[in-house]
């Protein structure tokens, strides 16, 4: 009779101390969230979930809903807005706290891999912003919770394991990767039976279901995010690396001094007897790491897989750090260490006009996406004002970029729109307005779509930040060459 492998034995969860660095986290990212301003995608969310659809171009439905509800109940409140994020990311935090419980992690192994992952470079990057990615982050570490004691337990838990799928599915698509990676490794590695079971089938199933919607609306749209796969893949996203950096990535995401960690919970999955039945999740990070190598997918894509690698490394560093005092020392360290350069880096704490010049320019793009916005928009009102009153009813804004578009609706009264990405299917404007304030389009473009175009102003460069709409140049357009229905295609952009 073959002996049943079930892993070593799982401790009292921690549920109060991990419950304490959640809420600690949580009001870290609360406390420097209205430090800045919104981000461009933020921008984007609220302007597009205010079209309801099934789903987008560039994305499934649930965070721009989500954004445009929250932006709406907080009346605008950029602390309020950005809530939601925060206390998603306390808890994953508080769930990789849960998954090393499962790898046999007493109290103090759950709260060193909660802290482990709410210090990461990437959960104090996207907890303090609404945006798609720490959803997707939640979702992960749900399915993976799931995920290691169905692997054990069977039964339910393969339907938990769908339901955070189906969820993260109406997130960000990227899940379904995961999952793909996760049976590549359970049919590698085992256990085996676990692809016999019906309840993971099942689990499966409501999987799709859940996320059938957004299917739906992709299938009958010609399946537009594989078109914006192949930009980002092109490298024509702001935060597409090449792919030579996507593994030498990996350390700045969570950073160097967590390195160990996680390195040591990928071998004991992959090589430890006492986490055997849980080696699929080894394979899973070497399988989607190659997929999203060869595929040209951003380098945080793969930061799913991290909950539970530093889940299965807490515990024996924690064991190391307990045989001397000196380890402890050099551990407390780390962490210190660890805090002080991702804060600074990833969270809004440097004056916005400090940083021009700055390592957080060089290394968070992100961070100056989040200045500079008012101003922005405050150069189509001057040029608005300068527009002969006869002309301003018939006037619309006409923007290249998602962010210029959901700036311009955010802070001004002006009609806008923009052929970029999901903002395509809200447009052509309609052919009352033969008056333009343009931006972001090359002018050679332009020229061919006006009679006309004088430029009226510059963006301004906020602090000196060198942003991807610092000092860009804006035109008043007239006689438009054909009629906006026929033209559309032409501003039409996915990247």
């Amino acid at each position: 009779m073959i002996q049943r492998v079930t892993g070593p034995d799982r401790q009292l969860a921690a549920h109060r101390h991990l419950l304490i660095v959640a809420a600690v986290l949580v009001a870290c990212l609360v406390a420097v969230s209205g430090r800045y301003g919104y981000h461009r995608d933020e921008l984007y969310f609220i302007l597009l979930g205010g079209h309801p659809q099934w789903g987008y171009v560039d994305q499934p439905p649930l965070i721009p809903l989500l954004a445009h509800a929250t932006h709406v109940l907080f009346d605008g409140s950029l602390v309020g807005f950005r809530l939601p994020s925060a206390l998603v990311a306390g808890a994953t935090a508080y769930v990789t706290g849960l998954i090393a419980r499962e790898f046999g992690a007493g109290a103090r192994g759950q709260v060193f891999a909660a802290v482990a992952w709410a210090i990461s470079a990437v959960t104090l990057a996207t907890g303090h912003l609404m945006g798609t990615t720490s959803f997707d982050l939640l979702c992960w570490a749900l399915v993976c919770w799931a995920g290691v004691r169905a692997l054990r337990d069977g039964g339910r838990a393969w339907l938990w394991v769908g339901l955070a799928a189906g969820v993260g599915m109406e997130v960000k698509t990227l899940i379904a990767t995961g999952l793909l990676a996760l049976l590549i490794g359970v049919a590698a590695a085992g256990p085996r039976r676990a692809l016999a079971s019906p309840r993971l089938w099942l689990g499966a199933l409501l999987a799709l279901v859940l996320a059938a919607p957004n299917l739906w609306w992709q299938a009958a749209n010609d399946w537009p995010q594989l078109e914006m796969s192949s930009q980002i893949a092109a490298g024509e996203s702001g935060t597409s690396e090449p792919r030579s950096l996507f593994l030498p990535f990996q350390i700045v995401l969570l950073s160097a001094f967590l390195v160990p960690v996680w390195t040591i919970g990928w071998w004991r999955l992959a090589r430890s007897a006492d986490l055997a039945l849980w080696r699929a999740f080894a394979v899973a990070y070497v399988v989607l790491a190659a997929f999203l190598i060869a595929t040209g997918g951003k380098p945080y894509y793969l930061c799913g897989m991290y909950p539970v690698l530093l889940a299965a490394g807490a515990q024996p560093v924690v064991d190391w750090a307990a045989q001397a005092r000196v380890r402890v020392v050099a551990l407390a360290a780390a962490l210190v260490l660890t805090v002080a350069g991702n804060a600074y880096l990833m969270l809004p704490l440097l004056p916005p006009g400090d940083v021009a010049g700055s390592p957080v320019e060089e290394i968070n793009y992100d961070a100056g996406e989040q200045i500079g916005w008012p101003g922005f928009a405050d150069t189509f009102e001057a040029a608005y004002a300068e527009l002969p009153t006869a002309e301003r009813p018939r006037t619309v804004v006409l923007t290249a970029n998602y962010g210029q578009a959901g700036a311009v609706s955010r802070y001004t009264s002006l009609p806008v729109y923009s052929g970029h990405n999901s903002l395509r299917t809200l447009g052509p404007p309609p052919e009352r307005y033969d008056v333009v304030l343009a931006v972001g389009y090359p002018q050679t473009a332009l020229g061919d779509w006006f009679g006309s175009c004088d430029e009226v102003g510059r963006t301004p460069t906020p602090y000196g930040l060198e942003n991807d709409e610092a000092d860009t140049p804006v035109y008043v357009c007239r006689d438009l060459s054909g009629s906006w229905r026929d033209l559309w295609p032409e501003m039409e952009r996915t990247a």
